[in-house]
């Protein structure tokens, strides 16, 4: 009799235990379909918002592009949905815009209601969100802008005045390219260190040999940081905030940017042992006596000088050497064209052994040529990611804030 109730005990013991490991398994279950119908529902696109693709949850279309080269994938996306279509990288939702009529109608339409930059991605992170390019809408962004666009205006960017720097920079590439004839080279790293030199005249007034290593250093560091921060590893960094403290290659972004800006602290202090106040001889002076005139609080400090000297500098080099290089290839690659561009010059210069500034002005095919290049360089082709600052509408979709 004792052994029969003991057999009985035993079996409510497991009856029991099995009801509660289904009753689990059914709870895990639901709690998984409600998680994926959340996400579904989460991933639908609002109403009149520009079409795309189906996007998967925690995912969104990140699986539906080449992380390396995305651009072929968002040109068959435009054959498919338009000129304006959205995606999704991860949970954020984004809008693709495509041709110079969707272009204009944001950018300068609309250049107010598209002026925001999206915050929360790896390059916010690595700049701190300081500088001027990637500073979102507002009265900072507003104050910075101003102030670098007046200076860089005041020291002839643009202008004639720069003529001098940019023939001295035109010399040494041609005296470089003539050393080398017959030979084979790349002159990628001479275009960025002629471009370098040319924007650092403006920012700390100082030109550096191209053997200097600190223009070497300089350049390699920018150039392995666009690197990272144009990979899919950023992407990956912006779509799963849960890897961000992993020790994954988008690491690298934050301790090379850290040595820039160490390398420009260390500028900024050398230049204040002569610097004299109200008498500015470069932008990196003009920006100290601001700070001089503002309040402690103020935007304008020296965090944000290093950023910007850093922004200033990378908007002037890359696509000014890259502009130059696409140009190099297609006037190899049509022979006819850069047959025809030298013959022009050659008419108007004559016996002038530099061109100067004027002079583009009677070299109308040579200025078609340089035109061309830079449209057909497309140097950024995603452009600087925009965000809008309220509710508005674009080619009949509405695009929330």
């Amino acid at each position: 009799m004792e052994l029969l109730r003991r057999s009985l005990s035993d079996c409510q013991d497991t009856e029991g235990n099995g009801t509660t490991a289904t009753m689990m398994d059914s709870l895990v279950l639901l709690w998984v379909t409600f998680c994926l119908f959340f996400f579904l529902f989460k991933a639908q696109r609002p109403k009149n918002f520009p079409p795309g693709p189906f996007s998967l949850p925690i995912f969104g279309n990140l699986l539906q592009l080449n992380l390396e080269n995305p651009i072929n994938d968002l040109k068959k996306l435009r054959m498919r949905y338009g000129n304006v279509y959205s995606i999704c990288f991860g949970s954020r939702p984004v809008v693709v815009l495509n041709g110079v009529h969707a272009v204009k109608e944001a950018l300068v339409n609309q250049s107010v209601e598209f002026a925001g930059r999206p915050q929360d991605l790896m390059i916010n992170h690595v700049t701190k969100n300081e500088g001027v390019v990637l500073l979102n809408h507002g009265p900072v962004w507003r104050n910075v802008r101003r102030f670098s666009l007046m200076t860089l205006r005041n020291f002839g960017l643009g202008k004639q005045s720069m003529e001098e720097r940019i023939l001295g920079e035109v010399s040494y590439i041609t005296s470089h390219l003539e050393k080398c004839a017959g030979k084979s080279m790349d002159p990628q790293n001479l275009f960025h260190k002629a471009a370098s030199n040319i924007i650092t005249t403006v920012l700390f007034g100082t030109r550096y040999e191209h053997e200097d290593k600190f223009l070497q250093l300089f350049i390699q560091l920018f150039q392995e940081l666009s690197k990272i921060a144009n990979g899919p590893w950023a992407m990956i960094y912006d779509t799963f905030p849960v890897v961000r403290n992993l020790p994954l290659p988008f690491q690298k972004a934050f301790k090379k940017f850290e040595v820039l800006k160490d390398a420009v602290k260390d500028l900024i202090s050398q230049h204040k042992m002569s610097w004299v106040p109200r008498q500015p001889r470069d932008l990196l002076d003009c920006y100290l006596d601001e700070m001089e005139k503002r309040d402690d609080d103020s935007s304008f400090n020296e965090s944000q000088l290093v950023t910007l000297l850093l922004d200033l500098h990378f908007a002037g080099t890359d696509t000014t050497s890259n502009t130059l290089l696409t140009a190099f290839l297609y006037l190899m690659t049509h022979p006819d064209v850069q047959e025809r561009c030298q013959k022009e010059i050659d008419q108007v210069l004559g016996e002038k052994p530099q061109a100067s500034f004027e002079d583009r002005h009677r070299m109308p095919y040579t200025q078609a040529m340089i035109h061309e290049a830079q449209r057909v360089a497309d140097t950024v082709p995603l452009s600087v990611f925009h965000a809008t600052t309220k509710d508005t509408q674009l080619m009949g979709y509405d695009i929330p804030k």
